[in-house]
């Protein structure tokens, strides 16, 4: 992935209005709200699944998947901020609905984690979590793609923006689609390790109980 990020940045751009240089963050900002969207999708699963069956496996891959999910949506508003820095002249603006509509997402899930301290209880922690999860990745579509499309923005495919098809540029797309891979195998090799460590506190914890 870092191979691919560096060819990245020494791709020539072609000339998008706005963007600019600055094009280059595509690598980078979109394949991470993209890789989140696959990480929460993977917890809502793993929600359903316990709600359905509760065995304790599913509750952790359920938890493992979200908080992959949230670190690449942070990283997402980051470079989000960034990109908007170089393009809108500012770090943040209110009159942008998609960025403020991401940031109440992201908040919808460190609840989901604030919610789980909340319980000593595993099982009613685990049960009411998925209950949670269920609602939080219901909310993303809506937050992220469906109401952002119904109101004025800054965003690419807005009035004074460059739409989406000309960002991604043939000369950008041999970049962007490996970085999209790139990020989503990256993401499973997290949610791999940190499941696997998971599983052993707990046997580890069972063992000493």
């Amino acid at each position: 992935m870092s191979a691919v990020i560096s060819i990245g940045f020494l791709t020539p751009i072609p000339d998008i209005p706005i963007l600019k240089e600055s094009a280059r963050n595509l690598f980078l900002h979109v394949p991470m709200w993209l890789t989140m969207s696959v990480c929460f999708a993977a917890g809502l699963y793993y929600s359903i699944r316990y709600l359905n069956n509760p065995i304790m496996k599913f509750d952790r891959k359920a938890e493992t998947a979200t908080q992959i999910g949230l670190i690449f949506g942070i990283c997402g508003l980051l470079t989000g901020s960034l990109w908007a820095r170089f393009t809108w002249g500012t770090w943040w603006t209110f009159a942008e609905p998609r960025m403020n509509l991401s940031a109440l997402g992201m908040m919808i899930y460190v609840a989901y984690f604030v919610l789980r301290t909340a319980f000593n209880n595993p099982e009613k922690r685990a049960k009411i979590a998925a209950v949670f999860n269920v609602f939080a990745a219901t909310t993303i579509p809506f937050l992220l793609y469906i109401i952002p499309r119904q109101l004025p923005s800054l965003h690419p495919g807005a009035d004074g923006n460059p739409a989406f098809s000309e960002i991604t540029a043939p000369e950008l797309r041999y970049i962007f689609y490996p970085a999209v891979i790139g990020f989503i195998g990256l993401a499973v090799w997290l949610n791999d390790i940190l499941n696997r460590y998971k599983t052993v506190k707990h046997l580890t914890d069972q063992q000493r109980a």
